[in-house]
């Protein structure tokens, strides 16, 4: 990785020839990294790879027009023809009132130490023992057939963002991760599942025997799946799809859909969206988590907010052209890439556990279902309608009773929202994360 200094200091000379150029104002972002993954599947290496990346974006404006041009070469003359480009573009497209750079009371001055990098690189030996345990260990289920595979990786990452408003700054992380996938069962009534681990510290990476015994429990679990007829039934989401629900309510509040108009959540800023007790958190200064950054991807100064709080919207989330579209400030919420303008997104994002037991959540339930796979993407961000496909367990008498496929589960986001219950059985693996979530009066349909 770059030392901070060297690759400010070049994106400072590439702001410079911008505005040497005739640009008003401009920014600049390289992002480099390293990679390193191991695949085997039934014993024998698929691949064993190692690339690196390096990518640079250069953003010019002209008073209210903007343009952006990227690089992979940072060759002095590469990075003159970069500026021209820019330069040439942003003379040729149209206004945009809401573009510009922030001003310098908003961006970020200090940040924490995030411990998003863990200092030791993985050995490529490390990486096939991994993968090699994980699948052993998956197979190793009674009952396990065949295997799909599985992997063991590593990456480190490095970015660094300038601008000509005076901001400066740079980060780094790290990322581990093994999985396992398998087949159960044989002619057509085999069944597929899989586990995964990911952490940004290879201390904080479960045990990769244990993520594909795992998988293997999974896969043989689903063998015999039956169909079952239309009804009302409660819904209880696995924690593996729960995390979707997550999804659908942050494309409803990103600044650009309710600038358009076209979230189902456009008036409800400040409203109880979730049933008392719910709360959303996003914290992009979570140590050691997966989406963790010191400042958005304009330079503004982020922090941890309560998107939902007791069941109540507080936010949408912004970066600055949102923001200024809605007549807001921005939440810090900006992030992008080499191409393109920045765009909101959270970052680190959990729902927060509940204070039963998963196994209490199940247990007055006399018939229901019990979610462990999402299929489709049958989601109306305008009006909230929700129909996607799904397999998993049915439920009788609060317990799990046998293997389900080939359902459809629908609803309307506003009602499953406000009738969500959650577990305490949180977990942190994805950087969007929720612990297992129950709605009643959803329909299930089946056969």
């Amino acid at each position: 990785m770059p030392q901070d200094a060297d690759a400010l200091n070049l994106l400072r000379d590439l702001i410079a020839r911008a505005r040497k150029a005739g640009a008003d104002a401009a920014d600049a972002v390289l992002f480099e990294g390293v990679s390193m993954s191991h695949a085997q599947r039934l014993g024998k290496t698929e691949k064993l790879e190692r690339s690196e990346h390096y990518d640079l974006g250069l953003r010019v404006f002209f008073g209210k027009r903007q343009a952006i041009a990227s690089s992979n070469d940072r060759s002095s003359a590469a990075l003159s023809e970069l500026v021209d480009r820019a330069i040439a573009m942003a003379r040729a497209v149209p206004e945009d009132p809401f573009c510009g750079l922030a001003a310098p009371e908003e961006l970020a001055h200090d940040w924490p130490d995030l411990e998003g990098e863990d200092p030791e690189e993985p050995s490529a030996a490390l990486l096939i023992a991994r993968a090699k345990a994980a699948e052993e260990a998956a197979l190793a289920v009674p009952g396990v057939t065949n295997s799909e595979g599985a992997e063991a990786g590593w990456n480190r990452g490095f970015v660094a963002l300038a601008a000509s408003n005076g901001f400066a700054g740079a980060h780094s992380g790290s990322g581990h991760s093994v999985s396992a996938a398998v087949l159960a069962g044989s002619g057509a009534g085999m069944e597929r599942d899989y586990d995964f681990s990911s952490a940004t510290w290879a201390a904080d990476l479960a045990d990769p025997a244990a993520i594909g015994k795992s998988a293997g429990e999974r896969a043989v679990r689903r063998l015999g799946a039956r169909k079952v007829a239309t009804r009302q039934v409660p819904i209880v989401f696995d924690p593996r799809v729960a995390r979707s629900l997550l999804g659908h309510l942050i494309g409803a509040i990103s600044g650009p859909a309710i600038a358009r108009g076209t979230s189902f959540l456009k008036d409800k800023l400040g409203q109880r969206i979730f049933a008392e007790g719910i709360t959303i958190i996003d914290d992009p200064h979570r140590r050691r988590g997966l989406r963790s950054k010191p400042f958005d991807g304009e330079g503004i100064a982020n922090r941890r907010r309560a998107l939902v709080d007791d069941g109540v919207l507080t936010t949408w989330l912004l970066d600055l052209r949102s923001a200024r579209q809605l007549g807001l400030a921005t939440t810090g919420h900006a992030a992008r890439g080499t191409s393109s303008p920045p765009t909101p997104a959270p970052t680190n994002l959990w729902l927060e556990p509940g204070k039963v037991t998963r196994e209490t959540l199940l247990a007055d339930i006399g018939e229901g279902f019990y979610v462990t796979e999402l299929m489709g993407f049958g989601v109306n961000g305008v009006t909230g309608d929700y129909s996607r496909g799904a397999a998993g367990f049915w439920i009788e008498k609060g317990e799990l009773a046998y293997p389900v496929s080939e359902v459809t589960i629908a609803g309307n986001l506003k009602e499953m929202f406000l009738h969500l219950a959650a577990a305490d059985d949180l977990e942190f693996k994805t950087g969007s994360d929720a612990p297992t979530l129950r709605i009643d009066g959803m329909t299930l349909a089946g056969s």
